[in-house]
Order: C-alpha cells, then sequence, then structure tokens
C-alpha cells in the first residue's frame, strides 16, 4: 500500500486489451517521444537497447519515435531517414527483439508543418496557410494542392514502410500543433479549397492519410493518432475541438485509438510538464474523449508518473490505457514491479526533464537523472547488473547522489557495503534541492534510495564523518571518497572574472543557498540574490524565498532567469510562479559591491549602475569541491586505492554524481 492505493496485480490496469488484431498485455504503454538516437539517419544498438529494455520490462505498446515522412518534416539531428528503405532492416531488429518479449510494436510518423527546423532540413516550412513557425523566426510556405497530395502520399509510403520493417502498427502525429492539427484548426487553416474553410474540409487531409494508409496496409494494421490539448492559448487545440474531431474519426472508423497529450507549440511548458504542474495533466482530455468516442480505444498520457496515477485512471474508466514514458525511463521495469505488488521498488521520475528533453533540446541523444543506463543499455547490459566472482568490501564516505548510487550499485554486484554520512540526513545538497518549492519528488527518490540500501544489505552509519586514520583502519578493498560540495563564500560572478571576491561579502548579512535552505539565514524583509548559475539553485532558492514572505530580487548575469531551465522546458512557470510571489529580477547584470544594506548593481550591457536597498544578500554561486578527506588519504594512507566522485571531483548537477556512482559501482 502506497499513498492509501493499492496495487494489485489482478488490478484492471494489468487486464489485457484488444487493439484490432493484436492483444495488449497490460494496459501500460511506452509511448512517442524523440530518443534522438539514430546514426546516419538509421536505427542502430542504442535504439535497440533502449527499447528492448522497456519490452522486457513489461510495457503492453511500445511507440518508437517519430520518423519524418517528407525532407520538410526533419526536425532533428537524430532523426530517420526520411523515404528511405534503409531503415528497414534496423527497424525489423528492433520490432522482432521486442515483440519476441510480449510487446505490440507501433511506428510514429510526423510532420511539423510551419514549425520545422530549416537548419537540419535545408527545406522550407510547408504549411496549410503559410504562417509564421514557433519553433524560429522562420515563415513558412503555403502548400499547394499537389504539395498536399505529396504529404499524404508520403505518410502512406511511411506506413507501408513500417508495415515492412514488423511494426505492429502506426501513430500518426497530430498533437502540439503540427501539421495535421494545422490542417483541423481555423486559426492555422485559412484555406478556401477544399483543404479548408468548413469542418468536414478541414477533416479531409487527416481523412485521406488514414483512408489510403488503411487501403494501403489492409485490416491487420494498427493506425493510432496523437493529439494534444493546450488551453493556455485560445488559437491551440481545446478540449470541445478536440472532442468533435475525434467523433468524426470514430464514426467513420479511421483509426484505433487516439492519445491525447496536454501543450502545444504555442506553450512548450506543458508538452512535457516538469515538477511545477501538476499529476495526471492528462487525464481529463482523455476522459472527455472517451465520453465521445464508441469504438476507438483511448490512451491518457501527460505527467502520469506513478503507480497510483495510472492506476486511478484506468480504474476509474478516465482512458483504456496510459502511457507513461518519463516514468518507464527512469525505470525500465516499471511494469513488471508494479505487476509484482513490488511498486515501492519503482525508481520514480522526479519530472527534472534534465537529460531527456534536455538533452534532445540540444540535439543529443537523451537520457535520464535518475537512471544514467537510459541510452547506454546496449554498452552496459540494460539497466540490470552482473554478480561479482569476488566480492570485496567497500566503504562510500559520503551520502549525497554520487554516494548513494555508487553504493547501491556495489551491492547489487554483490560486495559487502558500508556508507557512512556525516550529517544527520542522506541526500546532500539534493536533499536541499528537494525542499524547494515541488520539488518533493527529490526527496520521494532519495526515499527510495533508502528503501534499496536497506533490501541489499548495505550498512548505512549516520553521524558518522570519518578521518582519514579511521578508514585506513576500516581496512576496505575499496574507498569510495563522495563528500560533496561546499559555498566558495567569495561572491564570484561570471560577469566579473577579475573580481575574485565580492566586496562586502564578509558582512553579517551574506548567506548561501545552503544557509537558506537549512534555515540557518536569518533573512530580512528584502533579499537579493546573485544568481550565478543559471539553474534551479538560484531561481528554486528565491522562489523558496517568496514562499517564505521575503520580497526578493533576482541579479543574474544570464539574458534570462532560469537561463539553463530553458532546455528542460520548466524555466517559463517557474518564472510565472515567482513573479506572482512578488518577485523580480534584474538580467544581465552583477553585484559589484554589497555595503550591507545596500547593493551595488552594474548593467552588463552598458555599464549603467544603481544602488538597490536590501537586508539580505544570497549567493546563488557555483560550490567549490570538498576534497579535504580525499586529499589527506592520499597524503597520509597512499596504499588505499580511494576514487573520487560527484561534487568532490567538481560541482556539478546531481546527473554528474549519479552517473559517476553508476560508473564506478558497476566497476568493482
Amino acid at each position: 500500500m502506497r499513498g492509501n492505493v493499492i496495487v494489485q496485480p489482478t488490478s484492471k490496469l494489468f487486464e489485457p486489451l484488444t487493439l484490432r488484431h493484436r492483444t495488449l498485455r497490460n494496459r501500460v504503454n511506452f509511448g512517442a517521444h524523440t530518443a534522438n538516437m539514430a546514426e546516419d539517419g538509421l536505427p542502430g544498438a542504442r535504439h535497440l537497447g533502449y527499447y528492448l529494455e522497456r519490452a522486457r520490462g513489461g510495457a503492453a505498446m511500445i511507440v518508437v519515435e517519430p520518423i519524418p515522412v517528407h525532407q520538410t518534416a526533419r526536425l532533428t539531428r537524430g532523426n530517420f531517414r526520411h523515404q528511405d528503405d534503409a531503415v528497414i532492416s534496423g527497424f525489423r531488429r528492433i520490432t522482432e527483439a521486442c515483440k519476441a518479449e510480449g510487446s505490440v510494436m507501433i511506428h510514429q510518423l510526423y510532420h511539423v508543418g510551419q514549425h520545422g527546423d530549416y537548419d537540419l532540413s535545408y527545406a522550407a516550412n510547408w504549411s496549410p496557410s503559410g504562417l509564421p513557425s514557433y519553433h524560429d523566426g522562420d515563415g513558412s510556405h503555403r502548400m499547394s494542392d499537389s504539395e498536399i497530395e505529396t504529404i499524404i502520399s508520403c505518410f502512406v509510403e511511411a506506413a507501408l514502410r513500417a508495415q515492412a520493417s514488423g511494426f505492429d502498427g502506426i501513430e500518426l502525429f497530430g498533437a502540439y500543433h503540427a501539421l495535421i492539427d494545422q490542417f483541423w484548426l481555423p486559426w492555422s487553416n485559412r484555406r478556401d479549397d477544399r483543404w479548408g474553410g468548413t469542418f468536414l474540409n478541414r477533416m479531409r487531409f487527416s481523412t485521406e492519410i488514414t483512408s489510403r494508409i488503411r487501403k494501403a496496409v489492409g485490416d491487420d494494421f494498427i493506425i493510432g493518432m496523437a493529439t494534444s490539448v493546450d488551453e493556455s492559448v485560445d488559437a491551440a487545440m481545446q478540449t470541445e475541438t478536440l472532442q468533435e474531431i475525434a467523433r468524426y474519426h470514430d464514426e467513420r472508423a479511421l483509426i484505433d485509438y487516439i492519445t491525447c497529450g496536454t501543450g502545444s507549440y504555442f506553450d512548450y511548458g506543458g508538452i512535457i510538464p516538469t515538477f511545477h504542474y501538476a499529476d495526471k495533466l492528462g487525464a481529463p482530455y482523455a476522459e472527455a474523449l472517451k465520453s465521445v468516442c464508441r469504438h476507438t480505444r483511448v490512451q491518457a498520457e501527460s505527467h502520469l508518473r506513478t503507480p497510483e496515477n495510472a492506476l486511478a485512471v484506468i480504474a476509474s474508466g478516465q482512458a483504456d490505457m496510459v502511457s507513461i514514458v518519463r516514468g518507464q525511463i527512469a525505470d525500465p521495469y516499471w511494469v513488471t514491479k508494479v505487476a509484482d505488488g513490488r511498486h515501492d521498488e519503482v525508481r520514480g521520475c522526479i519530472s527534472c526533464n534534465q537529460m531527456c528533453w534536455g538533452r534532445r533540446s540540444r540535439d543529443y541523444w537523451i537520457s535520464c537523472l535518475v537512471n544514467p543506463s537510459a541510452g547506454r543499455e546496449f554498452e552496459w547490459g540494460g539497466d540490470r547488473f552482473v554478480k561479482t566472482d569476488a566480492p570485496k568490501k567497500v566503504l562510500v564516505v559520503g551520502g549525497g547522489p554520487a554516494g548513494l548510487e555508487a553504493a547501491r550499485v556495489a551491492a547489487e554486484r554483490g560486495h559487502r557495503v558500508t556508507l557512512a554520512e556525516a550529517g544527520a540526513q542522506l541526500g546532500g545538497q539534493f536533499r536541499l534541492a528537494g525542499m524547494q518549492p515541488r520539488r518533493e519528488q527529490i526527496l520521494d527518490l532519495l526515499a527510495w534510495y533508502e528503501r534499496q540500501l536497506n533490501r541489499l544489505g548495505v550498512t548505512i552509519l549516520m553521524n558518522a564523518p570519518l578521518d582519514p586514520d579511521e578508514i585506513a583502519a576500516w581496512d576496505a578493498d575499496r574507498v569510495i571518497v563522495a563528500t560533496g560540495s561546499q559555498p566558495a563564500g567569495t561572491g564570484f560572478q561570471r560577469s566579473l572574472p577579475d573580481m575574485a571576491t565580492l566586496p562586502g561579502v564578509e558582512k553579517p548579512n551574506v548567506w548561501s543557498v545552503e544557509n537558506v535552505m537549512t534555515r540557518a539565514a536569518r533573512l530580512g524583509e528584502h533579499v537579493i540574490l546573485v544568481d550565478d548559475t543559471g539553474d534551479w539553485r538560484g531561481l528554486g532558492t528565491a522562489l523558496e524565498i517568496a514562499r517564505r514572505g521575503h520580497r526578493v530580487t533576482v541579479v543574474t548575469g544570464w539574458a534570462t532567469l532560469g537561463e539553463f531551465l530553458r532546455r528542460t522546458g520548466g524555466d517559463k512557470i517557474a518564472r510565472a510562479r515567482l513573479r506572482q510571489a512578488g518577485g523580480s529580477w534584474i538580467t544581465e547584470s552583477c553585484v559589484t559591491a554589497w555595503e550591507g544594506k545596500s547593493a551595488r548593481v552594474r548593467n552588463n550591457l552598458d555599464g549603467a549602475e544603481q544602488r538597490i536597498a536590501a537586508d539580505s544578500l544570497v549567493l546563488a554561486t557555483t560550490n567549490v569541491a570538498d576534497t579535504w578527506l580525499h586529499d589527506s588519504l592520499r597524503e597520509t594512507h597512499s596504499e588505499l586505492g580511494v576514487e573520487l566522485i560527484g561534487d568532490a571531483l567538481a560541482p556539478r548537477l546531481a546527473v554528474a554524481a549519479i552517473y559517476e556512482g553508476r560508473v564506478l559501482g558497476q566497476s568493482i
């Protein structure tokens, strides 16, 4: 039992579901998302390992990432080749392997219309009405009748290619204001020919695609449709409009299932919701579609993270099936664990988007902060561990994310592990991050680590600082130092590279982020926060300060508050929450001096200075590695095999700490 919800293997979540000619073994699917893993446009070993691990983990249906149907549809470096049979053999290896594990295999086909990317396609964006892109500053080309026919034919050819690749069906991308829903919506379809104007004319594009695909592939082939709702913008898809569209396709038996997400190109943040959004975000929209669909199966998606979320959606009848994407990236064995009643062993997604959407937005292949094996399954043998033939005695010093992961993985390998933490709680800096507003999912992850370490028999010592002699006396075969980092205390800002120490930083009302989050800081009414890292250290701490009732002004050298959070899609909603809480910010600026009751602030563009009265100064700057223990061990006990990982090696984000803990733990 968890959260007063009992997840039983016999629950409706694990009942089979018929989808045309295939039977899904349960109701939990691994939905479409851009893994961006293609090499030279071809699916390879990285793709195979990635999808196969989720098939082994119990996913009922896997929707492989979208393939562009035409040159004008190409959007990422890692896209598959369009209109090229060379992809078939690679896809067949994936489909055969995953189907052998029991998963139904679907391939998503897409074209984003006006929102393309010329840097990758080297072609003008094609759209119904020639409207501007929301991907960048480009305009688009209004498609001619013959060009519309070309794209329809490309969808059909792609479906036939998917069938030849061994897929059980295809999913058409009609979500987030891509080409199909650009034809559906009056805002983006301003045509006055047979493809626009009336509702029936606006449905013609998707009708022709689905009808011609069905004729080409036959009856034993699934046709799905991906859709989304974005009620934050009137021009985007609204619930009632999508209900009308779904009813139209259902009545004509054009599609076998419809999946409904959230967000759009108008509001990126809602597409892959971060922790600032509510759980089960897409469930009400799926329920709305289910109320109008008599034959079409309905899938819910968007921030359905937990077993409780999935069970509630299926048990209540809001949807026939659920898509758990980030949850199964974080734990590929999500389904199997829940089916076995081991839901407390599920390693939960923390909705950070740092390595999934964050890496994809930088055009890398995706991975996962909490699961570094994501994307590396073909190199690491999946998200599983081989037992060692020679168990060792391992001592891990430091219970932050690096130490926790190293201890867990070493124990999974069969080593005898002791974890010594100097403080009263596990988690280190990561625990402080979990105390920021709406970031409690981090605390859930730390609780998962503690349960895993207990399950694996790891000895955990709390309030146990160790000196070099005590460590040497431990007689461990391997010593892992993961002592983390400490605030620099200098006030150094990247905008002022020649100023090693901020004038006034020694004054008593200057605090670190750590001081704030541990409540050691005695903050005054108005707080100035220097954000030099451009991530949650600054913006998250500012939100916490505002939550406590203080007025906060953030000064950052970056052009945007939360500069490095933009890649996650979580920056805009966080800024909105800070603004709603009375916070303000000054960008492309730096603090040149703290005068005790005011800060001197300089604009980095024109050098103009102003003095801002305030009661406290908080420094969200880069920490320094805590290497004292490691350096002392190297000096006094050089015979020990000592490894340094995490922030103690170099202060960075938690993703680096967990990755290094995993790599080291599985190497022992």
